[in-house]
């Protein structure tokens, strides 16, 4: 009879076990093998060793690409978590209509990787776009904040804060589980709003931002479709939003070195390890717990 169950339970495995293999594990595997080999994606891969990685150290572009998405990452992610945190704090008060804002800040976590919002991103931020019509009603002569070089990250920026959603709602989740009484000896104490906050409210929250963090940066480290509809899949102008995925992608499939990119996925596969690595290392000396 236990094998019997067993049997059952494989059977209703099976199809998340033929998904696991044929989807994830083998195509990871075989991305590595190619990580190793010469491959355009018509001939056979030719195997090269460890030159596919010898060569990003002279790659001038995938430098540059690394830079972008280092400036992304560092820039991106705080000011996100910044503001989820305080409209999560907002929220915590007991605001009249409180589901509703929270499906309402929530709503662009699920639309800011779409192509769509970022289609309608590059017509906010364009020459003719929705920002400088306001900027011209107060009398600014606006630029096309996509085609400036200097600018053109900086939307890319302000369209991953906006995607405040979904860590928000974990914050609010993890300000709900802090004992109020802790707050009520504060206030006997006479200790001041902001004092409660900083000595109760974000030593306590500090698992949640650390998860939240963990999170963020590595779906930060990930982002492609918005920089690919904003800059037409050039990262321009002058490369400055060529995120590192976005080079991985052209060297794939606009140049066909399938071998290089695969190369380049390991890479930051390990890049990511690495962050989120020091991440738990560095935690003992900043994340609390109650007990």
């Amino acid at each position: 009879m236990r094998r019997r169950d067993n049997l059952t339970a494989y059977l209703f495995l099976s199809p998340w076990l033929l998904g696991l293999f044929l989807i994830t594990i083998g195509p990871m595997i075989a991305s590595l093998y190619l990580a190793f080999t010469d491959y355009n994606l018509i001939q056979a891969p030719e195997w090269v060793g460890l030159e596919n990685f010898t060569r990003m150290l002279s790659d001038e572009r995938l430098h540059n690409s690394l830079r972008v998405t280092f400036t992304y990452v560092f820039v991106s992610v705080p000011l996100q978590l910044a503001i989820a945190l305080l409209l999560a704090v907002v929220l915590d008060r007991g605001v009249r209509g409180m589901a509703f804002y929270r499906s309402v800040f929530y709503l662009p976590s699920l639309l800011g990787s779409s192509v769509a919002i970022a289609i309608l991103w590059r017509q906010v931020f364009g020459t003719e776009g929705l920002l400088n019509q306001v900027l011209a009603l107060v009398g600014v002569e606006g630029k096309g904040w996509i085609s400036d070089p200097s600018t053109a990250l900086g939307t890319l920026v302000v369209l991953n804060v906006w995607t405040f959603g979904s860590p928000m709602v974990i914050f609010l989740a993890g300000l709900r589980q802090i004992p109020t009484m802790y707050y009520e000896a504060a206030a006997v104490d006479g200790a001041s709003a902001l004092r409660r906050f900083f000595g109760i409210t974000l030593p306590l929250l500090t698992p949640i931002i650390f998860f939240n963090l963990v999170l963020q940066i590595i779906h930060a480290f990930q982002s492609f479709t918005q920089a690919f509809v904003v800059s037409g899949g050039s990262g321009g102008p002058s490369d400055s939003t060529m995120f590192f995925t976005l080079y991985l992608y052209d060297r794939g499939f606009g140049n066909f070195d399938m071998g290089y990119a695969s190369a380049m996925a390991w890479f930051l596969l390990v890049v990511i390890a690495i962050f989120t690595g020091v991440n738990f290392l560095v935690s003992k000396y900043w994340v609390f717990y109650e007990n």
